[in-house]
């Protein structure tokens, strides 16, 4: 019976292997690397990604990282490729096969009807002497010395080089595109990172209150605007013109420096220099100046006007935090 101790060194070992032959890759990422991110990103036709077995699994999480990040990218099973799926390609199309061996029957028989069809075959494989690796245009190396499998036989650190040389090609070729955050977010309009990349601050506060009172409003009337709006905090406005801002926090010091507070007006514990953000702002970087002042609201303006107030807890309800 393996102990605890043992298990957590089996673990740490196994991540240790992975890791080093990361570190390994490092060194065989060559011309043929730049040849190949050259090739995908003047590809006018789609990026076609096949492999079998372990490295079809592989396959589908490069075509996933292509997709996502503007390369247009199909996966075919390397199985299926021989029994009807060949149609998937086009004759623009570039071809990235996956193979540890390079040597495997399904692939054996599918590259010769790719090479028939004039696309350009790219290999990632960890055999440099293997079918695929020589009827291909361009190699890319991911041999590993051995897999983290005790047996080295369930393929593991080869299968990890596999995914680090996809995504080395995917990030690499939106860096050649120029690839930008707003393009990731037509890519992403849903979840927590399409939000983060497209909510602006005017989608956050459409259905928010509006508080705000004059610079003489006495302070039973700020309190009461505070409350019934519920957003921690109170614009002061003059003749359409911002004066100020009253929040929670200024009520409180204001209750600790004065015991009588019956004379006192919005004016006299206002901030006057509020911190504010355009309502064409993501929302996103309102959360980042939230956390930046250590505050939980701020004032928003749209063409230097007051419209209203964006709260971190409406930040918190769509998701952003």
């Amino acid at each position: 019976m393996i102990n605890r101790d043992e298990i957590i060194s089996i673990g740490k070992n196994t991540i240790q292997l992975e890791a080093d032959c990361l570190a390994q890759m490092v060194s065989i990422i060559n011309d043929s690397f730049a040849n190949a991110v050259n090739e995908i990103h003047n590809c006018v036709g789609r990026i076609i990604v096949t492999g079998v077995g372990k490295s079809a699994i592989i396959a589908q999480k490069i075509v996933a990282t292509f997709n996502s990040t503007g390369t247009p990218s199909v996966f075919m099973h390397a199985a299926d490729a021989v029994h009807g799926d060949l149609g998937i390609i086009q004759k623009d199309d570039i071809i990235i096969c996956i193979s540890k061996s390079g040597n495997t029957p399904e692939i054996r028989l599918l590259i010769p009807f790719i090479k028939n069809n004039a696309n350009k075959i790219i290999c990632i494989c960890g055999n440099a002497e293997s079918y695929l690796a020589k009827q291909s245009d361009i190699f890319l190396n991911t041999f590993v010395e051995k897999e983290a499998c005790p047996h080295n036989l369930a393929p593991t650190t080869s299968t990890t080089a596999q995914l680090a040389m996809g995504d080395a090609l995917a990030v690499a070729t939106l860096e050649v595109r120029n690839f930008t955050k707003q393009d990731f977010a037509k890519y992403h309009p849903g979840g927590t990172l399409g939000k983060q990349l497209i909510l602006k601050v005017s989608d956050v506060i459409l259905d928010s209150e509006k508080p705000e009172v004059a610079p003489n409003t006495n302070i039973k009337n700020v309190l009461f605007e505070i409350s019934k709006r519920r957003l921690g905090a109170t614009a002061v406005i003059e003749n359409n013109n911002i004066c100020g801002i009253i929040t929670d926090g200024d009520i409180r010091r204001m209750l600790e420096k004065y015991n009588d507070i019956s004379h006192i007006v919005a004016s006299d514990i206002m901030n006057t220099i509020p911190k504010q953000i355009d309502a064409n702002d993501l929302a996103l970087d309102a959360l980042s100046m939230m956390r930046t002042f250590n505050i939980n609201q701020l004032m928003v303006t749209e063409n230097g006007a007051y419209v209203g107030f964006i709260h971190i807890q409406e930040l918190v309800k769509e998701g952003i935090v």
